[in-house]
């Protein structure tokens, strides 16, 4: 099996989920003991989630870029970013790491162009529904996946919702209620399903809970570092 770095604490607890999913998946392909190869870098996420919101990307870049040339120093052959934010840097940590990164919009828009949907509402951080270049356009160019996003009030409550509670391990049932009504209106815009555009909306929404049919982009990152690692 091949070594994965991977460039987490984006926040820790969709790190912690990204960890368990990526070993389970290498156990059940590879079987008996085995477990996968990674090595993680944790990042401070005050820190990152202050630069963001001074929008200091260039700064951002080159903190990942470090911690990317530092997993590809110590044995790590791909980098995969356990966010989706930050795959606003992925070019720039790419380039610095020297090495295949894993994006995040690759395994979400492979899934999607796979059942079919060409129509899907997103859900993230208000950087990850409102730049473009985060995931949407990767979404459209490469796998011709259309989003549709919340109006300003549900991007708002969407984004609030994981800085404040979901990021801090919180899941609380008004929550849900929000995130099931922002979906409902994804489909009565024309959404054939929804997408979890960011890590942590899964610990919140459920496939059970969505009146569409859910893409996690954790899950299916996760898929993606297994198949990679098992490769």
């Amino acid at each position: 099996m091949k070594t994965l770095g991977v460039i987490g604490g984006m926040s820790w607890e969709s790190s912690a989920v990204y960890y368990r999913l990526i070993n389970q998946g290498v156990a059940a392909r590879a079987g008996g003991l085995h477990s996968a190869p990674l090595l993680l870098h944790s990042v401070d996420f005050a820190g990152i989630a202050a630069a963001q919101a001074e929008g200091d990307w260039p700064g951002l870049a080159e903190r990942l870029g470090g911690a990317a040339r530092g997993l590809v120093n110590a044995g790590a052959g791909a980098v995969l970013i356990a966010t989706n934010t930050m795959h606003k840097l992925a070019d720039e940590v790419q380039a610095a790491a020297g090495v295949p990164l894993l994006h995040i919009a690759d395994a979400t828009g492979s899934a999607l162009r796979a059942a079919g949907i060409t129509r899907a509402g997103l859900l993230g951080t208000r950087f990850t529904m409102e730049d473009p270049a985060i995931v949407r356009d990767r979404l459209l160019t490469r796998h011709g996946v259309q989003t549709l996003l919340p109006d300003d009030a549900g991007r708002a409550a969407v984004h609030r919702i994981i800085y404040e509670e979901l990021c801090r391990g919180r899941v609380e049932p008004s929550s849900r209620a929000v995130y099931v009504r922002a979906i409902e209106s994804l489909r009565d815009a024309g959404a054939e399903a929804v997408i979890l555009g960011c890590t942590e909306i899964g610990m919140l929404i459920s496939p059970a809970d969505s009146p569409l049919p859910v893409f996690d982009t954790t899950n299916l990152h996760a898929a993606a570092a297994v198949d990679w690692i098992c490769s």
